[in-house]
Order: structure tokens, then C-alpha cells, then sequence
């Protein structure tokens, strides 16, 4: 057998060992067990456990041969501790052999170490592969790096679909404002538009009853109880025929005035109510503050100025709009100056 088969069937017999065995507490009792002698020699166990059978390879002869010495010297300690009978001891009293055998397993670590400890930081350097370690390192940084830019693109792109979504909830919400006011026109012109219905009917009703009247008017001189024996019976029914006739017209054309102004009204309130549905896209359409100003007075004039729809004659709207950009070239001119 080679010297490093016999070392390392030196070291793994004492990485292997079990401490726990060495306490022999069924077989000597209390008095003379070896308790106390576990944790040393586990402590020594684990300071074998650290040096690597492989690296073992790496090593020359001599320094196997202290090796496999050391780790003999240290398993015969715990043979003796296996070994021990307190029946065989000459003296009669056991305690004194067993008292040294703890004591020369409780002082095998120190030199043990000494031996060890230099060989052990070889085996561990061999074994821990540093360019493996920062190649890993940098892949991990590297990861990090990809992963951290990869989120600060998804925050970028979410926090422009957020910055999009409120441009969007806040024109909504200024359209739904400009709507809200235009509601009020849209009820004024349904208003409007039932009282000319209702007024359109009741005229043309008149106009059937008038004509109807002066059809019929023609025949009452012919009719027996209306039969007029003087001048003066035939000027009073010639006068109730003329008051007559004239309060039907007075009335036909009250009812056609009324219906006239409800249609002119709701023509009115639905081209505000129009007007208003179309501010935004007019407003957003000028590039400047001055343009929006007088965009806004032009949208102002047009909506609550009186309109002509044909059913009633109102005065022109032109002068009061040209004098309306007049008045906002003072503004415009200043704000000039002033860039």
C-alpha cells in the first residue's frame, strides 16, 4: 500500500469516528464514564472533517507520513478511551488513568492544529475556485444591471401611459364640463320646441276658424232670423261681421306671433347648445393664449348673441363682433411689447 492510501485511511478513519461512543455511560457508570470528553473530541473530528481527502494527492511523502502520524496518535487516544477497564487497573483506583486519558484528548486540538492548519487553508484555497466565484459574481451584477433597466423602462413607459390617461381624464372632464353647461340649452330648446308645437296647432286652428267665419259670413244676410228691414239693422250686422273678424284675426295672429317666437327661441338654444359641444375643438385648435382669447370671444358672441333663424328678424351681430376683435388688439398688442 502506497503512503497515501495508508493517510488517507488514517484521516478517514477519524473523520468518520463518532464521539458520541466515547462516553461509555451504560458500561462505567457515572463515576468513571467519559462524558466529558465528547466535546473535545468532536472539536478535534471536525478540525480532520476540514482537510480533504483529494487534496490530499497534492501533497509530498513527508509531509503525508505527518499526517498519517498525527491522525493515528489521535485515533489511539480514542481507542485507549474505548479500551479502558477500571477492573484492570493495578492501583485499585481507576479515576487517576482516567482522568489523563480526558486530559490528553482535551489537549490533542492544540497540536493537532498547529499541523493541521496549514494544509487545511491549501485544501480550501484548491478548493474554492475564485475565477468561478467572480465570473458568477459579475453574471449576477450583470443581471442586476439588466433587470434594474428593464424596470426603470417599464416604470418610464408606465408613467407615460399615466401622464396620457390624465391628459385624457382631464379633457374629458373639461368636454363633460362643457357639456353639463350645454344640457341647460338642450331642456330650454325641447321647452321651447313643445310650446311653438302646441302654439302651431292652435293657430292653424284659427286660421280654419277665420276662413270658415268669412265663408260663412257671406250667406247671414240671406238667413231668415238675420234678415235686415232697415239701414240701421243692416250696419249693425255689417259692424258685428267687422268685429267679428277682427278678433279671430287679432287672435290668429297673436297664436302665430307666439308660435314664431317659441321656434325662433328653440332654434336659438339649440345652436347654443351645438355651439357649446364644439368649444373644445375649437379652443384646442389655437396655438397661442391671444388666439384663445379671441377665439373664446368669437365663440361668446356667436352663442349669446341674438341669431336671425328666419322666424323672427333680429339686428346683425357683424358690428358687435367686429368691435369685439377691436377690442381685444390693445391686449394682443401689449402682450407684444412686453415679449
Amino acid at each position: 500500500m502506497s503512503q497515501l492510501e495508508e493517510t488517507q485511511e488514517s484521516l478517514s478513519r477519524m473523520q468518520v469516528f463518532d464521539p458520541k461512543n466515547l462516553a461509555r455511560e451504560e458500561e462505567l457508570g457515572r463515576n468513571f464514564d467519559f462524558s466529558a470528553i465528547v466535546a473535545p473530541a468532536a472539536k478535534l473530528i471536525r478540525l480532520y472533517n476540514q482537510l480533504g481527502l483529494s487534496t490530499l494527492d497534492d501533497f509530498p511523502d513527508q509531509i503525508l507520513v505527518q499526517i498519517k502520524q498525527q491522525a493515528d496518535a489521535d485515533f489511539n487516544r480514542f481507542q485507549q478511551v474505548l479500551d479502558f477497564d477500571p477492573t484492570t487497573v493495578q492501583n485499585q483506583n481507576p479515576t487517576q488513568p482516567r482522568d489523563q486519558l480526558i486530559q490528553q484528548v482535551t489537549d490533542a486540538y492544540d497540536p493537532a492544529f498547529q499541523k493541521l492548519f496549514p494544509l487545511i487553508s491549501y485544501g480550501t484555497s484548491k478548493s474554492v475556485d475564485f475565477q468561478r466565484m467572480e465570473n458568477e459574481a459579475r453574471a449576477m451584477l450583470q443581471n442586476v444591471k439588466d433587470e434594474a433597466g428593464e424596470i426603470t423602462n417599464q416604470l418610464t413607459e408606465h408613467q407615460e401611459q399615466a401622464q396620457g390617461v390624465l391628459a385624457d381624464v382631464r379633457r374629458v372632464a373639461a368636454e363633460q364640463g362643457v357639456s353639463q353647461q350645454a344640457i341647460y340649452f338642450k331642456d330650454e330648446a325641447e321647452a321651447h320646441e313643445a310650446l311653438a308645437e302646441t302654439w302651431r296647432n292652435r293657430t292653424m286652428k284659427l286660421a280654419w276658424g277665420l276662413g270658415a267665419y268669412a265663408v260663412f259670413s257671406i250667406f247671414f244676410h240671406k238667413l231668415p232670423w238675420l234678415k235686415q228691414e232697415d239701414t240701421i239693422q243692416s250696419i249693425q250686422l255689417i259692424t258685428s261681421k267687422i268685429l267679428i273678424f277682427g278678433v279671430i284675426s287679432y287672435m290668429l295672429f297673436l297664436s302665430a306671433k307666439n308660435f314664431l317666437s317659441h321656434k325662433h327661441s328653440a332654434i336659438v338654444n339649440k345652436h347654443r347648445q351645438n355651439a357649446l359641444m364644439t368649444y373644445t375643438a375649437i379652443t384646442d385648435s389655437a396655438a397661442t393664449e391671444e388666439s384663445k382669447d379671441i377665439v373664446l370671444n368669437h365663440a361668446s358672441a356667436c352663442i349669446f348673441s341674438p341669431q336671425d333663424t328666419g322666424f323672427i328678424k333680429s339686428e346683425s351681430s357683424s358690428s358687435g363682433n367686429t368691435r369685439s376683435v377691436v377690442e381685444l388688439l390693445p391686449k394682443t398688442a401689449v402682450r407684444l411689447d412686453s415679449q
